[in-house]
């Protein structure tokens, strides 16, 4: 069985994001860039099925101009077997992005598709299920367990009420959540091991996947700064300046 892991090149969750002064978009000048930390315990999971002998390869992909290889070289390095590229400079709506991964799992005959639940840069959360609606293939969101056996997945996904449990058969699209598992460190032999592996890339309009950006971003700005808080000698006044503020 063949696992296909989905990872994006985002700003690293450690660096304060910051707007350009015009606010056509957050500025990128100089920041370290890394894997989506949904897709890094994505693909943590995927090599964990395949050392258990449950499946024979772990392809990852990602859709991007050439400075997305960087990513991609790092999924090679922590142990991924091959590396794919859906190379298009345009900024993909999930939609998109979901039509593309359709046609590189319709190509590869992937028996698993593994995603992270969202990525931290545009936090839609909707590649996934849009991938499984376009397959026609049984779908298990924010997965915190992922146990395979035979042509089934027992999926542990966080919900509102607490944990539940559901089997869905294979082919699936799983994405999962932060506590499944904790992604390895990546090794300074594996990352040369990383530049022997195959990467291949293919252009988007090859793919046959049609860009639909309907929505178009045209202003950024940062959140409001925070106000300074106030100290309080007891209740009392605690309460009264609740209600001066309009909150009680």
């Amino acid at each position: 069985m063949k696992i296909l892991v989905g990872i994006k090149r985002v700003i690293d969750y450690n660096v304060r994001i910051r707007v350009k002064t015009d606010g056509s978009g957050v500025d990128t000048d100089g920041v370290k860039m890394s894997i989506n930390p949904f897709d890094e315990i994505a693909l943590e999971q995927a090599l964990r099925i395949r050392e258990a002998g449950q499946a024979e390869e772990v392809i990852v992909v990602s859709l991007g101009g050439n400075e997305c290889q960087q990513q991609l070289r790092t999924g090679l390095a922590m142990g991924a077997d091959r590396a794919i590229q859906v190379d298009t400079s345009e900024n993909l709506q999930p939609l998109t992005i979901a039509k593309a991964f359709l046609k590189v799992i319709e190509k590869e005959q992937a028996g698993l598709v593994l995603l992270g639940k969202q990525a931290i840069d545009g936090d839609n959360s909707q590649t996934g299920q849009m991938l499984a609606a376009l397959w026609d293939r049984p779908q298990a969101t924010f997965a915190s367990g992922v146990e395979l056996s035979g042509s089934t997945a027992t999926v542990t996904r966080e919900v509102d009420a607490g944990l539940e449990t559901i089997e869905v058969d294979l082919p699936a699209v799983i994405t999962v959540d932060l506590r499944l598992n904790e992604p390895r460190f990546v090794k300074l032999p594996d990352i040369m091991k990383a530049k022997r592996k195959p990467l291949e890339v293919i252009p988007l309009d090859e793919l046959g996947a049609v860009s639909e950006n309907d929505l178009q971003i045209t202003q950024h700005a940062p959140p409001p700064v925070r106000e300074k808080g106030i100290m309080v000698e007891d209740t009392a006044q605690l309460v009264a300046e609740l209600k001066n503020r309009g909150l009680v």
